[in-house]
């Protein structure tokens, strides 16, 4: 075969080059087609839009809290939780395909070498050298590397927002976790304290047994009355332990140490008065789940695309270069090449490729749903959560009232019963109804602290606010 040298190899090959790259300056480029509209009619406010200035901010709003061992927990979860881990490890991999899909945009070489020499009868000394450059390269002439490159970066934003709205639900259990702890705990402490007050009226109801003064029936329900409290203790205890290993999983560790720093009283955090509210038009912005979904759309947008591309003829360009096999000593003496241009036109594949156009299509429809329901959700969280907190402050005040009268109606029932101008049922009614006023008002307060976790992570609080859209994109 004759071999054409290598400056003639090149010259040649300058107006097939020439040629793509005119071709591609002509072409559609990428284009996955037009983001639709969410076509969701948006509120101008919320229901209850909030008056003056948050006191905190949107991002860090636990430490609007004032709990110390909660701020340090989530901060543990943020750093060492596995689910955020594994979701940042997605986010790894996604970066990593940009550069895979990225790289069909430039010219693919590889290099090859081979050495030789004779064996047998009549075999030489000769040792054949020779060395070989080969290249391709796909003009992308209507989008199909562009589109799957575009459809990568969208799906690296998709999983970056998706590890922000992960770490928002992170910070929320965990929040909400050491609000229900709290609450335990302060239910263990009247626990114990009712348990001491009842075993008081037990001994003066064997007292007054003792005395003549009552029958056994007293004795019995100040029994039963004691019995029942002692038994709600271990139920208490085992909710706390189990709260406290759930947000040991939260934050990466084994069980034990949470236990012990729940264990300490302390009072049920105190939310802040609720700040004005963004208008719902912000969530779009704010929530990272909206913006994941948005992007997830972008990148299927994208896809349909390329599937598009696949129905327009391909242009390739290769070449190669060699030397020849003359030995190590005259390598380089003759340098052989070539550049060969190629264009393929899909006439008939049985379908295939309209096929997959569509499915693209039935994937970005899909898409646009989840984009728009995202939305949806999102407005429902915050009317949820801002009807949560509304009930539990206005529920506040009233058991705050119970609370307060069953406490006096039980003093003035237990001072009543020692002098004997009043039965021991009386007792045992005011006592109970204390219990169960103390508790809803623990219960309450509860139910407004989470209410605030519930309200600031539906307006998007949370996470920092990343922007996965800006230069940094690879």
């Amino acid at each position: 075969m004759r071999h054409m040298p290598a400056s003639t190899a090149a010259r040649r090959a300058i107006p097939a080059l020439l040629l793509a790259v005119s071709l591609t300056a002509c072409g559609l480029g990428p284009s996955g087609g037009a983001m639709p509209e969410h076509a969701i009619p948006l509120p101008p406010q919320f229901s209850e839009p909030g008056s003056g200035e948050a006191g905190y901010d949107l991002r860090t709003y636990w430490q609007a809290l004032d709990d110390p061992v909660l701020t340090e927990l989530v901060g543990e979860a943020l750093a060492n939780n596995l689910d955020l881990a594994q979701s940042a490890s997605r986010l790894a991999q996604a970066r990593e395909n940009i550069i895979q899909a990225r790289s069909s945009l430039f010219p693919q070489l590889s290099a090859s070498g081979n050495v030789t020499r004779d064996v047998g009868d009549g075999a030489t000394s000769h040792l054949g050298v020779s060395l070989g450059l080969d290249a391709s390269w796909e003009a992308d002439l209507f989008g199909r590397i562009g589109n799957s490159v575009s459809a990568a970066r969208f799906d690296y934003r998709s999983a970056g927002y998706s590890l922000a709205d992960l770490q928002r639900a992170i910070v929320g259990q965990v929040a909400e976790q050491v609000i229900n702890a709290r609450s335990t705990q302060q239910q263990l402490q009247i626990a114990r304290d009712t348990l001491k007050i009842q075993d008081d009226n037990l001994q003066i109801a064997q007292w007054r047994l003792q005395a003549g003064l009552v029958s056994s029936l007293d004795v019995e329900q100040a029994r039963t009355q004691r019995a029942s409290t002692a038994a709600s203790i271990p139920l208490l205890e085992s909710s706390l332990a189990a709260t406290s290993n759930a947000i040991s999983t939260l934050i990466g560790e084994p069980p034990g140490r949470v236990l012990t720093l729940l264990s300490q009283p302390a009072a049920i955090p105190q939310p802040p008065a609720l700040g004005t509210l963004e208008a719902p038009a912000e969530l779009l912005r704010r929530r990272p789940d909206i913006r994941a979904a948005e992007n997830t759309l972008r990148a299927d947008l994208a896809r349909i695309g390329a599937a598009r591309a696949e129905q327009f003829p391909l242009l390739q360009l290769t070449g190669n270069i060699g030397t020849n096999n003359l030995g190590p000593a005259n390598l380089f003496d003759i340098i052989a090449g070539s550049v060969i241009g190629s264009i393929t036109q899909l006439i008939f594949d049985g379908g295939r490729t309209p096929s997959r156009i569509r499915q693209a299509q039935d994937v970005a429809n899909g898409a646009l749903a989840a984009w728009r329901e995202s939305i949806l959700g999102a407005l429902e969280d915050v009317e949820t959560a801002i009807a949560a907190r509304r009930s539990a402050e206005a529920r506040l005040v009233e058991l705050q009232e119970a609370a307060d009268a069953a406490n006096n109606a039980a003093i003035l029932a237990r001072s009543q019963y020692q002098a004997g101008l009043t039965d021991f049922q009386t007792l045992l009614t005011s006592e109970n109804s204390l219990l169960a006023a103390r508790d809803a008002v623990v219960a309450a307060e509860a139910d407004r602290a989470s209410a605030f976790v519930q309200l600031t992570q539906a307006l998007g609080g949370g996470w920092s606010m990343q922007d996965f859209d800006d230069g940094k994109t690879p």
